[in-house]
């Protein structure tokens, strides 16, 4: 079995004979400790990877993503770097003044039929002919957390509570933005697209349950049946508690979720969820992963493992690997997704 077929398997809920394994590494963690991440892609391949695909800076792009300083994103955020392969922080959001909204465009030259464009398309499909592992699309599609980048998170929340117009037009050119972009990916030979929308914190959602259904779940549920109607497995990436709208995003057609599952009960969403969408991971990366014995770690696994995994599909093997956590915790994480589980047997 190819790692594409043990992929599908598992979000189409059916037996498996292991567990999937996507294993996320930090810049800092591919800059500066290439041997021991080759050692960890060599003794545990990932069955989950990106096609061969960039996207152009375009045409607001300043600067190099990850290094120390600043970059701005084609979306016209500007973010700081405080080290070489550290994540940004955005200081200033370029809408924090509503009146600039009136004279913003997303940066549809992105998704442009150019020539370089199609190139690059062309070239995913030569990688996903070429690949039996699964290949997963990382679009731009971040609704929520791209307008409050844009604006401010405190800001985005007031207007939408307020449905204040010039940022409901907003919200709808990115719609419109995001659409086409998944139209893009569905044509092409991509086994999977994900969303990156950070909703959740450790405490909670970042927005109320019901604003969230009455403005973001139609874009959503618009974004899996674009991708559906073409075959394309929807998986979502998040943060922190997402326990409020759980069965929301599984009810619209998400096929896998990956969210702070260490901030919530992890049992209790295991008994109302197994079955019905695939876990994407994952083993706390906060507390566990950076501080954690190798016990203390593989017995995170098998908490994960006794609540997810019965050799029937529905849970990926992920972790993330960042500059503080040690190569034996990452090792002791997929050692511990190999093992037997005779509880399950």
């Amino acid at each position: 079995m190819t790692s594409r077929d043990l992929v599908i398997k598992t979000l189409n809920q059916e037996p498996v004979e292991r567990v999937p394994r996507d294993l996320w590494t930090s810049p800092e963690v591919a800059a500066d400790r290439a041997e021991e991440l080759a050692e960890i892609q060599l003794r545990f391949p990932r069955d989950i990877v990106p096609p061969d695909f960039k996207y152009p800076p375009g045409k607001r792009g300043k600067g190099i993503p990850n290094r120390a300083g600043r970059y701005t994103d084609a979306w016209g955020c500007t973010w700081h770097v405080s080290r070489h392969g550290a994540a940004g922080e955005i200081k200033d959001p370029p809408l924090a003044q509503a009146a600039r909204i009136a004279e913003y465009q997303p940066p549809f030259e992105l998704l442009e039929g150019s020539r370089q464009n199609q190139a690059r398309l062309a070239a995913v499909d030569r990688h996903c002919a070429d690949t039996s592992r699964f290949v997963l699309a990382e679009t731009q599609a971040r609704p929520f957390d791209r307008l409050c980048l844009l604006r401010g998170h405190d800001a985005a929340i007031t207007d939408l509570q307020s449905e204040a117009e010039p940022t409901r037009r907003l919200l709808a050119m990115m719609h419109d933005f995001f659409c086409r972009e998944m139209e893009m990916w569905a044509a092409t030979d991509v086994d999977g697209v994900m969303i990156c929308d950070e909703l959740g914190s450790l405490d909670g959602l970042r927005i109320d349950a019901g604003l969230w259904r009455s403005v973001f779940r139609p874009l959503y549920r618009e974004y899996c049946k674009i991708l559906h109607e073409r075959d394309k497995f929807v998986f979502l990436r998040s943060k922190g508690n997402m326990g409020g709208i759980f069965g929301e995003l599984i009810r619209i057609g998400v096929d896998a979720i990956h969210c702070g599952l260490f901030a919530m009960d992890i049992e209790r969403l295991a008994k109302r969820h197994r079955g019905r969408v695939t876990f994407w991971g994952e083993i706390d990366p906060c507390r566990t992963l950076p501080c954690g014995t190798p016990d203390e770690i593989r017995e995170a696994v098998r908490r994960v493992r006794r609540a997810l995994d019965f050799g029937s599909g529905g849970v990926i093997a992920q972790c993330q690997w960042d500059a503080d956590v040690p190569i034996q915790g990452i090792i002791a994480v997929f050692e511990q997704w190999m093992a037997p589980m005779p509880m399950h047997a």
